[in-house]
């Protein structure tokens, strides 16, 4: 009787019984055996029981088990158990085992595809490059969307091109790698792809079909779309629930305190960055006394070791680099921050999700993304009148924080002062009007570029003069401007040089014209600062309307065209008025030291002021709403002088 016992609960009765598809009953056996019986084998078999009775947590359990007996270094089994803790939402032990078996995810896209999924969640981007290859070849449409996400982030990065022009001849009816084709298109000005490429897309936009733009990235859709109804739609996740994300942060506890305590969230908290040219002398000159300031810094340890400045002077620095989206808004929460300001929004290196974990009682957007940040939980977003108009207000959920002048800071402490430089030192002739353009090459549009060329064939002694990105950029525009009628030495390509030195040559210029309809943001304050006026046309969407701001705010508004045709007459009609040049220029100069757009001061006492508000309102339990800042008034002495 012993003996019939023994064989009724024996690894191959159970196995009998799973192949006959009587998964309980193999199930009570192994329950039995288990218990004397602990090796590889009775553990899978244990865990195929319980998949196919629907118990996916408990058969990851099994395979985890497995895993820790196999002999195998890299295990099968506990690469199973990983894909079904993934597939049971249990992140942290799928991970966890994951990367046990790292290795295998080289070659394995479900595996590949879990870490790339997490690690995007948990916002470190920094570690996905790994198993970018995998899930780019895989046939699993998850897998390729993630693979599209993945790939975003690293514009710059050459294999990722070849990747995405792989995946877009393998899939070319998926909208997402169309869209991401017609970026990288445009990051080297390829006409000859853009237009094709966006033909089915334009198509779909005339049917009204607009789903594909959820597939669409939302820093790159402002390039081609300046219609901000759509803008809210690109990447736009209808799951996302923002009131409840907003109800539950604003219900945590918080205490405020004497001083108003600000976080600003960043990745470009190193003085070579364009945003730390703009912002750092705010940053410095913050009342010490009514506000405490902390930077959020998730900077790449390569940009922090190029830094020159003493951080200390812009606030206290608190690096959450290294940690997960969850765990740096519970960083921001242990300060006590009163009004957490994310600088980045939907651009590259930007970790914005961490405001989708409650980390402070005021969450505001500013700076570095020109729209509405979609799916991210945010009280308001800060701008001005030029750039956030009242039609803007329904296609925003954030609520608009416009400051008087310019939504955008200036530094005319540290940056550098613009010295006399010659048309002779830079190569340019003497005896041409020169139109510049310092912009992006992926700002210059089909339709920028034919406004350019009808300019040049306009206005016979001119020439144009860019900035490059690449080679390739330098021979696709001038293709294309060549079946134009525009002569390949009328388009002048310079380099990118050190900062002092950019800020000198811009004068050698007569007139900056704008892109459109992504104008020049910090460039063009650049150029005002470096003596260029800038001529720009009147835009739909916030990043179109930048120069327009800028412009305003230097005392220019007369070089704001209505639309491109007048945008092109202008720029016709200036290039043959020499005088007037020379007055704008004369303005520029006289203007910097008195208007608002390089009063750093005024500015930061119209943001502590917008700070303010924002508090009063939270302080009595009010919800968030629209705020128009109350401007101070005009200066009527300098506040600096370029002499």
């Amino acid at each position: 009787m012993e003996w019939v016992l023994n064989t009724s609960i024996s690894f191959a009765a159970a196995s009998k019984d799973y192949q006959k598809g009587q998964y309980l009953k193999s199930l009570e056996v192994l329950n039995k055996l288990v218990d004397t019986q602990k090796d590889v084998k009775t553990y899978v078999l244990l865990a195929k029981n319980m998949l196919k009775l629907g118990f996916k947590a408990e058969a990851a359990a099994a395979y985890s088990l497995a895993g820790k007996l196999d002999s195998h270094a890299e295990s099968l089994y506990t690469r199973e158990a990983a894909l079904l803790y993934f597939q049971c939402g249990d992140e942290q032990e799928a991970l966890a085992h994951a990367l046990r078996v790292m290795k295998l995810a080289q070659n394995d896209a479900d595996l590949a595809y879990l870490f790339t999924f997490i690690y995007i969640k948990q916002g470190r981007l920094d570690l996905i490059s790994p198993f970018r290859r995998a899930i780019s070849e895989s046939s699993n449409p998850d897998h390729i969307l993630i693979a599209v996400r993945a790939l975003t982030d690293h514009i710059l990065d050459p294999t990722n091109e070849t990747l995405v022009n792989n995946l877009f001849k393998r899939f070319p009816n998926m909208p997402a790698l169309r869209l991401l084709s017609l970026v990288f298109a445009r990051e080297i000005c390829d006409y000859e792809r853009i237009v094709p490429y966006f033909a089915p897309l334009a198509e779909m936009l005339k049917k009204g079909q607009l789903e594909f733009l959820r597939k669409d990235n939302p820093f790159f859709n402002l390039h081609w779309c300046a219609d901000e109804a759509m803008n809210r739609a690109a990447s736009l996740n209808p799951a996302v629930s923002l009131q409840q994300l907003a109800t539950g942060r604003r219900a945590l506890p918080h205490a405020w305190g004497k001083k108003i305590r600000v976080g600003y969230l960043s990745a470009d908290f190193w003085d070579d960055h364009a945003t730390m040219k703009l912002l750092q002398r705010v940053l410095e000159l913050h009342d010490r006394d009514r506000f405490e300031i902390t930077l959020f810094c998730h900077s790449a340890e390569s940009y922090l070791e190029a830094n020159k400045t003493d951080r200390s002077g812009w606030g206290n620095i608190c690096t959450i680099r290294d940690l997960t989206n969850a765990e740096a808004a519970d960083t921001i929460r242990q300060n006590e921050i009163d009004i957490l300001v994310d600088l980045k929004g939907h651009t590259s290196e930007g970790r914005v999700d961490i405001l989708n974990y409650g980390a402070a009682p005021i969450q505001v957007a500013w700076l570095g993304f020109p729209g509405s940040i979609v799916n991210i939980d945010l009280d308001y977003v800060i701008g001005d009148h030029f750039v956030l108009p009242d039609s803007s207000k329904p296609h925003y959920h954030e609520k608009l924080v416009r400051l008087p002048d310019s939504y955008q800071p200036n530094d005319p402490a540290n940056r550098p002062k613009p010295n006399p430089v010659t048309r002779a030192e830079l190569g340019l002739p003497e005896d041409a009007f020169i139109f510049a353009s310092f912009n992006g090459n992926r700002k210059i549009t089909p339709e920028a570029l034919d406004s350019w060329c009808n300019i040049l064939r306009r206005s016979p002694h001119s020439v144009l003069w860019l900035m490059l990105s690449s080679v390739r950029a330098e021979a696709n525009i001038r293709k294309y401007a060549g079946k134009r009628g525009i002569s390949a030495d009328r388009i002048i390509f310079c380099t990118r040089v050190k900062y002092e030195k950019h800020i000198d040559r811009q004068q050698a210029a007569d007139l900056g014209i704008d892109t459109f309809p992504v104008n020049g943001h910090t460039t063009t304050s650049e150029q005002l600062w470096g003596g260029l006026p800038v001529l720009t046309v009147k835009g739909t969407h916030f990043a179109s309307r930048v120069s327009e701001s800028l412009l305003n705010a230097i005392g220019l508004p007369e070089l704001v065209a209505a639309d491109r045709q007048a945008y092109e007459d202008m720029a016709v009609e200036l290039a043959s008025s020499p005088e007037r040049i020379a007055e704008y220029k004369q303005r520029l100069r006289q203007n910097a030291g008195i208007m608002p757009l390089f009063d750093a001061d005024r500015f930061r006492l119209h943001l502590e002021k917008a700070y303010e508000m924002m508090v009063e309102r939270a302080k009595f339990g009010m919800e968030p709403d629209h705020i128009d800042v109350p401007a101070l008034p005009p200066r009527t002495e300098p506040f600096f002088s370029f002499e």
